[in-house]
């Protein structure tokens, strides 16, 4: 056993010896943990633009939006404790092939997907029919 005084620390080979250098907070924990997902104002507007007409009209009572890492996603409900009826979901790692945007039903099937916000969440016009 070496002796060694306390409070004194021993130097291992290889270790740098040149003095710590200052690092950016903000910066570290960017490189950490990136930033969620999340949806511009423009984006959610326009969500909760047809949230509120299928509201009014008694489809829809309930709604959950979730930042993840890898994207963002607006759920929809009937009633508070059950499964979501729609998804609406933005994924940036599919911007540039099929689209950044989609919406996606209970049992999982993509009801349309593509690259711009209004033209996706057009799936919830109903069509006008004809009275005879």
């Amino acid at each position: 056993m070496t002796e060694q005084t306390e409070g004194q620390r021993h130097e291992v080979d290889g270790a740098d010896k040149s003095p710590a250098s200052v690092v950016d907070l903000g910066i570290y924990r960017q490189s950490l943990d990136p930033l969620p997902v999340t949806f511009h104002r423009r984006e959610l507007d326009a969500i909760l633009w047809i949230y509120g007409r299928m509201v009014g009209e008694g489809d829809w009572r309930d709604y959950a939006i979730d930042h993840l890492k890898d994207k963002a996603v607006f759920s929809v409900f009937k009633r508070a404790g059950e499964y979501p009826l729609y998804r609406i979901e933005k994924n940036p790692k599919l911007a540039a092939k099929q689209g950044a945007f989609s919406v996606v039903a209970t049992d999982g099937r993509i009801l349309k997907r593509g690259h711009d916000l209004k033209q996706v969440l057009k799936v919830f016009d109903k069509s006008l029919k004809a009275l005879d």
